[in-house]
């Protein structure tokens, strides 16, 4: 689970208030975040949901569960597997070590989580 004693769901969705704070005190800046979020994940040699298995697979590595629960959500809502989730999260921990593992931990329970309906 997350550090805090909420789940998933409750972590996006309390990031996501604070994030808008963000966007009305810091407009500019929460704007280009957006736009380069918009270009980075937009379907080329790779489509959308391998962008967000990478992107992922490094918020496992950078140990934020944040990061996990709304990239774990965009990965349920993109229809991946488990098995695809598994194999980003084993390239997280051949590259982070057992920290890394830790964090895969958390990622497969925000799955589970977000898999299932509210």
């Amino acid at each position: 689970m997350t550090n805090s004693a909420a789940g998933y769901r409750e972590l996006t969705a309390s990031v996501s208030k604070q994030l808008g704070t963000l966007r009305a005190d810091t407009p500019d800046v929460m704007k280009a975040f957006g736009d380069l979020s918009k270009a980075a994940l937009r379907d080329g040699a790779l489509d959308k949901k391998t962008k967000e298995l990478i992107a992922l697979a490094l918020g496992v590595a950078a140990h934020c569960d944040a990061c996990i629960g709304f990239h774990v959500q965009a990965l349920v809502k993109l229809g991946a597997s488990k098995a695809e989730l598994e194999e980003a999260l084993g390239m997280a921990i051949y590259m982070g070590g057992g920290p890394s593992a830790m964090y895969s931990a958390n990622a497969l329970a925000a799955f589970e989580e977000f898999s299932t309906t509210p």
